[in-house]
């Protein structure tokens, strides 16, 4: 017996489905239809509202990408986005509140939109920003700064996923530090990016270095990952944690 535990590891407790109405709200996600790689029409866009709804959320704060070289998207655009799905929820009767902000990739472009103050923002002035998945850039630690200097407050998106941190956890200890906010992908706990993030996930979850839990919900695949999720006892522990500003936005 203990044979078989050693090959195939110690199983989880189950503590059955997490209850996601105490967060109220989900922050990260693509739900704006046609704008970036999440929902890609309105229908979609309702279907997943509806999902997220029966989940037990009361508001969704969407943020689709942008960044220079890929999704140019706008305040303008999303916010007129924003508007089009209020409408429709309206509309259908979805019980659902939405807003927007986005989720900034760290590129050559964001510190120009930083100082010109044409970033959206959500919470106290939170800002969503993500970073390339090769490597760590080496304007990092400089445009965190810029951002506080502004008034800002950085929320890192999904640090358990930056493989170049994997053997270095240090360069977390570094940016709690400096005062950056995490926020953590629901799905890493089932090692949805692989077993490093979900390892690193937890090990973050231990010290207390989230404040913000998010979907990053792109289609019903990653709804059904979700439901996937409810039941890993690192999930129960955050949501225990009192840490969490998820229900303060």
């Amino acid at each position: 017996m203990g044979l078989l535990k050693n090959l195939f590891g110690k199983r989880e407790p189950d503590l059955g489905p997490a209850d996601l109405s105490v967060l109220q709200v989900d922050i990260h996600s693509h739900f704006i239809p046609g704008i970036d790689d999440g929902s890609q029409n309105m229908e979609q866009t309702m279907e997943l509202l509806t999902a997220m709804a029966e989940l037990g959320y009361r508001k969704v704060i969407t943020t689709p990408h942008n960044m220079a070289d890929g999704y140019k998207n706008s305040p303008e655009i999303i916010l007129g986005g924003l508007e089009r799905v209020r409408v429709e929820i309206r509309e259908r009767g979805i019980p659902m509140e939405i807003d927007a902000a986005a989720e900034y990739y760290l590129d050559h472009e964001l510190e120009q939109k930083v100082l010109d103050k044409k970033v959206l923002t959500f919470g106290k002035n939170y800002v969503l920003f993500e970073l390339p998945f090769i490597s760590e850039p080496t304007m990092m630690l400089q445009l965190i700064f810029q951002m506080q200097t502004m008034g800002y407050r950085p929320v890192l998106a999904h640090p358990e996923r930056y493989q170049f941190w994997h053997n270095e956890f240090t360069k977390y200890e570094n940016l709690k530090d400096r005062g950056v906010l995490f926020q953590l992908n629901m799905i890493a706990l089932t090692g949805a990016y692989g077993p490093q993030a979900k390892t690193i996930a937890e090990r973050l979850i231990d010290l207390g270095y989230y404040e913000l839990i998010g979907s990053d919900c792109h289609s019903m695949n990653h709804v059904e990952a979700i439901k996937n999720t409810l039941h890993r006892p690192y999930l129960h522990k955050i949501i225990a944690s009192g840490k969490l500003l998820n229900a303060t936005l």
